[in-house]
């Protein structure tokens, strides 16, 4: 197994993908789950100190919102290269699923992940630990992803947590949110108020996106299965389904690192 790794380490990763679906080792269920069930799920009962349920509280600094204090990935010329390693802990076909949700960034965005050498200093590293999470932003130094195995890694999770550790926020507890959704502060869980807490973000100039792959479903945290969020304009749209980013997702990439 970890022979093989390393022989993968030598291959783009884009061709890598390629060459891992021609086999068949993607798991196409994984690419119909949805974002909050799986993190609420693998999170549930986790000892892991984090905030706003999937992210690790900053290294170094308050990072809300990061973006304004240093925390983006460094652009040569028109590309932002992230260095990532992935665990030899993980089997073949949950490192095909990972390396398919980086790839997925290369077709839309300005954001290349390559494989991490010794002389990158700030990297991703992908492990199996326990739950799903992820630091929020450039942190510096070895910067981990957790994806459970057996309960984080699908496509969604893989682009949610990446999307944190790009910078991002989750959709409903951005500046504006009040004017689309509504908090019902009531139903949800006690002890969990805090995933609700609104923060000063850079919206880019995007809508509000229900279809946001960073956006929890109506009955995120809910202590009595009645919704905790609720759609302002259409009190009966479901949301928070995402299995992949939006449109806005891509968007907010491609402004904020000047794609």
């Amino acid at each position: 197994m970890i022979a093989i790794f390393f022989f993968f380490l030598a291959i783009p990763m884009a061709e890598m993908a390629a060459i891992l679906t021609a086999v068949g080792n993607v798991n196409q269920i994984n690419k119909t789950m949805d974002v909050t069930n799986v993190i609420a799920k693998a999170n549930a009962g986790i000892k892991t100190p984090l905030i706003y349920d999937d992210i690790a509280p900053s290294k170094s600094r308050n990072a809300v919102p990061c973006t304004a204090t240093g925390c983006t990935w460094p652009k040569t010329g028109s590309y932002v290269y992230v260095p990532v390693d992935i665990s030899p802990v993980y089997s073949l076909a949950e490192r095909n699923i990972i390396i398919n949700g980086l790839v997925s960034f290369h077709t839309s965005t300005c954001i290349r992940f390559v494989w991490r050498n010794s002389a990158n200093r700030d990297y991703i590293y992908f492990y199996p630990g326990t739950g799903c999470w992820s630091y929020l932003g450039r942190q510096g130094g070895l910067q981990t992803v957790s994806l459970q195995s057996n309960g984080c890694v699908y496509h969604s999770t893989v682009q949610h947590e990446v999307n944190h550790a790009l910078g991002f926020h989750h959709e409903q507890v951005r500046s504006d949110r009040d004017s689309y959704v509504q908090v019902l502060t009531q139903n949800i869980t006690p002890g969990q108020e805090h995933n609700f807490v609104k923060i000063q973000t850079n919206n880019l100039g995007t809508p509000y996106d229900f279809n946001s792959v960073m956006h929890y479903h109506k009955y995120a945290f809910s202590r009595n299965g009645q919704p905790t969020l609720l759609s302002k304009a259409n009190p009966s749209l479901d949301f928070g389904r995402a299995t992949s980013m939006s449109a806005n997702d891509i968007a907010r990439i491609n402004r904020l690192y000047r794609c």
